[in-house]
């Protein structure tokens, strides 16, 4: 399968790029064809401008520096977010991504006359989030996880109409011992591409 892994992270010794790098492995060793996007590393701007929000119906040629983007997200048949939980949702960055490139004629279409967008990623049928939470899953449900609300709801209606989203989070990483963190590493990948078949 064509996955497209989308890594947020500022830190590169994080305990995130290790559960980037498991996921990796476990996409390489299942044979998928992958691309790694790290967006912090790439320097990505996240800040959508009042200039670009003004091309809000415009075709995606309008925005020459985003065709990496643009071609990644027709490429890919999957894709797998890995990210931290910040404040109860997806960082700033991610979010950033998603307001960027997920655009008019790229994610969505309004037909002349229609009154409700049109998914265009129908090449994407698989979603899948793999994150941490320094709380637990007690605290995230009370709050609503709205970053998973996202990624199965707002983003997966843009896909394919049968496209599956999975959620893979490990919870209560601020006092988590090392055994549970070791556990984590060793079967996150797998988990990816279980998800993914």
């Amino acid at each position: 399968m064509k996955t497209l892994v989308i890594y947020v992270h500022p830190v590169e010794n994080s305990f995130n790029s290790a559960v980037r790098d498991a996921v990796i492995s476990g996409l390489t060793s299942a044979q998928h064809e992958i691309r790694l996007r790290d967006l912090y590393a790439e320097n990505f701007n996240p800040f959508l401008s009042a200039a670009e929000r003004g091309l809000h119906h415009t075709p995606p040629s309008t925005r020459p520096e985003l065709a990496r983007d643009v071609e990644d997200l027709r490429w890919c048949e999957a894709i797998v977010f890995v990210y931290p939980t910040w404040w109860a949702g997806l960082p700033a960055m991610l979010k950033g991504w998603i307001d960027r490139t997920w655009m008019n004629e790229v994610a969505w279409v309004l037909p002349a006359g229609a009154n409700t967008i049109r998914p265009r990623l129908t090449n994407i049928t698989r979603l899948v989030a793999v994150t941490t939470h320094g709380s637990s899953k007690l605290v995230n449900a009370l709050q609503g996880e709205p970053g998973k609300r996202i990624i199965s709801r707002s983003i997966r209606v843009m896909c394919n109409k049968f496209c599956r989203a999975r959620w893979i989070s490990l919870y209560g990483l601020d006092k988590s011992t090392p055994e549970k963190r070791k556990h984590h590493l060793d079967t996150v990948g797998r988990r990816v591409v279980q998800a993914l078949r």
